[in-house]
């Protein structure tokens, strides 16, 4: 008998025929007294259509009633799913995430999982249920919904699958599993057989969208194996762990991941004075705006001014910039610039440990093709260039080649 935890992306029951799909698939691999717990997304594009509508209301579609509106599009999918298996003959019950015990903060979009309590899916088992639950969204102190970001689903599964000390957590999507790199950019990346967290964290924070970082964080804390597979295959996925078992799968270069969805802020002549950046950075941190690959530097001819430049993604550049200008009245600087048309490309491995040159080899592919570095940042494991988003997929595919396949050949 195992307790497994499964779950399925919006592609993946899309349409009702979908649905029923994924109900035959579990009923035929389920062993006698296994018992499951499935977690799923909204259908198909259900999230962006919900968007677009709360777009045509405000201009500002954020905060507590967009969550309230965006975590009904898994509710549909849980309940018809449930119902899809009963009409198979096997009892199955839905649950909202707050009905599952998931427990979040109050960050309205971005929300973070505190605990898990899930009691209530213990006893639906017991109870001879196959369990549907709802990703992407907990409850707050409060009573409130509050949603969990872009792909919180993944962080729902995980999170429950280390609190009912699952056997493992399935990530079932579109592609076979974690790849060296986006196979929609690299037609010769190679599908990995296992990758530890840290890497896979590294990856995924950097852009890669087979996993969500907390969902790998979640992973880590429990210990609880990530198996990322295909739903439209039964094929071996790629498992996430804390060590590799197999010591031919150990390299230097992992990975090359890409993040399309990054913005440049200039803040120009900024007063170079104590304090300027920490008022700065906490404006943004207060309204859960996330910042990244952070430069400051101070002007040879003026040492009265300094110039701050990071990232932030675009989702949040409105928000940003209404924070900014508000600052401009208080703090004094030049100009804000904000420039959306970046993207990061990134090489993750925990080989590079104790492994120099590695990034003078990146730079110089990098530079061999014309392709400009705006900034750069570094990790243990990882190496980060801020580029021309039309210049993005040659990064990947020249570093993919003549780092991660120059490796291997």
């Amino acid at each position: 008998m195992a307790l497994i935890v499964k779950k399925f992306g919006g592609s993946s029951v899309a349409t009702p025929e979908k649905i029923f799909n994924i109900v035959d698939r579990v009923l035929n691999e389920k062993k006698e007294n296994d018992q499951i717990v499935i977690v799923v997304s909204a259908m198909g594009d259900t999230t962006d259509e919900l968007v677009s509508l709360a777009k045509q209301i405000t201009s500002k579609p954020y905060g507590r009633e967009m969550d309230r509106l965006l975590s009904t599009g898994e509710q549909v999918t849980i309940a018809l799913m449930a119902m899809a298996f009963t009409e198979r003959g096997h009892q199955a019950i839905s649950m909202t995430g707050p009905q599952a015990g998931i427990q979040s903060s109050a960050a309205y979009g971005k929300a973070r999982i505190l605990d898990v309590f899930p009691e209530r899916v213990f006893s639906a088992l017991q109870a001879g249920n196959i369990v549907i639950v709802a990703g992407f969204q907990g409850i707050v102190e409060n009573g409130d919904i509050a949603t969990l970001g872009r792909g919180g689903s993944d962080t729902t599964a995980v999170a429950l699958a280390g609190a009912m000390k699952a056997d493992v957590c399935e990530i079932f999507t579109d592609v076979e599993g974690v790849y060296s790199t986006d196979p929609r950019i690299a037609s010769d990346a190679v599908k990995l057989q296992e990758i530890t967290y840290g890497e896979m964290l590294e990856m995924a924070r950097l852009g890669a969208g087979v996993m969500q970082p907390r969902a790998v964080e979640m992973g880590s804390r429990y210990g609880v194996p990530i198996h990322v597979r295909s739903t439209f295959s039964t094929n071996q996925g790629t498992i996430i762990r804390e060590e590799y078992t197999v010591e031919s799968n150990k390299r230097v270069i992992t990975g090359v991941a890409d993040d399309i969805n990054a913005a440049k802020v200039s803040l120009v002549g900024v007063e170079n004075k104590p304090g300027v950046a920490a008022t700065v950075f906490k404006a943004l941190a207060d309204k859960n705006i996330d910042v990244d690959m952070i430069v400051q530097s101070i002007r040879s001819t003026d040492d009265a001014v300094t110039d701050i430049i990071f990232t932030i993604l675009c989702d949040d550049v409105p928000l940003a910039r209404e924070i900014l200008d508000k600052l401009h009245e208080t703090i004094k600087m030049e100009s804000i610039n904000i420039d959306e048309n970046m993207a990061k490309v990134s090489i993750v491995g925990a080989g590079m440990l104790g492994q120099p040159g590695v990034a003078a080899q990146m730079f110089g592919i990098l530079g061999e093709e014309g392709i400009n570095i705006e900034i750069i940042s570094t990790s243990e494991i990882s190496i980060t260039c801020l580029v021309a988003e039309n210049r993005v997929k040659d990064a990947v595919r020249l570093i993919h080649e003549k780092l991660f396949l120059g490796e291997r050949g």
